[in-house]
């Protein structure tokens, strides 16, 4: 019996956001609205969007002994996030400095700060976590070291889920445990490098799937999304909503898919649920702020029938 539907282990941030009417060319300044303070971090909006579904959900991260890290201690107990396992000190709380252009698209400069700070220490110190957990999730915001040794301590049974933002070459051990690896178009097109094939999502997902994870799903934003495993690749379409804002809208997604998945729905039924989960958060502004519950998810997929 596992304690947790979904541990999450990665970054926790400061989201400092600016509305700007479009962002800025290399060398150019613009003007923006006032600055917005939000709690996010991948591995933090991961963990607040699968609490927000009624997943028991832990996460694993540090922040700093600081405003930042109390203002996301705050947002996940609030949403019901177990926060045992986050950490506190090392570094100044990790920030993310996001433009929202008119559209709802985002840029994003992230400092790491106590996210960086996340050793593979930690991750052998909470052995007992990754044992009562069915699915581990994981990104790219910490140490690459630290995504390893998560690996390394999965508990038998269990599945590992992992989104490469940001993207980089994966080590073959990584790459073997990912059921599935998610990634977008820019993320897909980083990992494969000169392997990539044309413009097909679809030869990236198989080009993807050949360099070992055992499932692959490639989101297409507004498209839905690609899921490849050994019986094919098929397309899940998304809801059609008016986007607000995209910020965090992935981090969303991945939850969702890493928490159906967890509690036995096939991989395209799961990436369905998630495309639901993301469009029903680019209609809100910010990230975990926008995330629904499980009853607005449910009514967002009923209104699309």
């Amino acid at each position: 019996m596992y304690d947790y539907d979904l541990l999450v282990v990665g970054s926790a941030n400061a989201d400092l956001v600016i509305g700007v009417e479009r962002r800025p060319a290399a060398g150019e300044t613009v003007l923006g609205g006032d600055l917005a303070v939000h709690p996010g971090g991948k591995g933090a909006n991961q963990a607040v969007a699968a609490a927000r579904l009624e997943a028991r959900t832990a996460l694993l991260a540090r922040v700093g002994d600081d405003g930042h890290g109390r203002l996301l201690l705050d947002s996940l107990r609030a949403a019901g996030v177990d926060t045992v396992g986050v950490l506190v000190g090392g570094a100044p709380t990790g920030v993310a400095l996001i433009t929202v252009d008119p559209s709802g698209d985002n840029s994003i400069v992230v400092s790491p700060g106590a996210n960086g700070r996340l050793r593979p220490e930690d991750v052998r110190t909470a052995t007992s976590l990754f044992h009562a957990s069915r699915v581990v999730s994981a990104q790219l915001e910490i140490p690459l070291e630290t995504v390893v040794e998560v690996v390394r301590n999965l508990a038998p049974g269990s599945r590992f889920v992992l989104n490469p933002s940001p993207p980089r070459e994966l080590p073959t051990e990584v790459l073997a445990a990912c059921d599935p690896l998610i990634v977008n178009e820019h993320e897909a097109r980083v990992i494969l490098g000169d392997a990539r094939v044309g413009d097909d999502p679809a030869d990236w997902a198989r080009l993807l799937l050949a360099k070992g994870p055992r499932s692959v799903v490639v989101t297409l934003g507004a498209r839905g999304a690609l899921v490849c495993d050994g019986s094919g690749t098929a397309l899940v379409p998304s809801v059609k909503v008016d986007a607000v804002d995209t910020t965090g809208a992935g981090d969303a997604f991945t939850a969702a898919l890493a928490w159906r998945l967890g509690a036995g729905a096939g991989l395209a039924e799961a990436a369905a649920y998630a495309a639901r989960v993301g469009a029903a958060a680019v209609t809100r502004r910010g990230a975990q702020e926008s995330y629904p519950t499980a009853a607005e998810v449910e009514a967002l997929g009923d209104d699309a029938r």
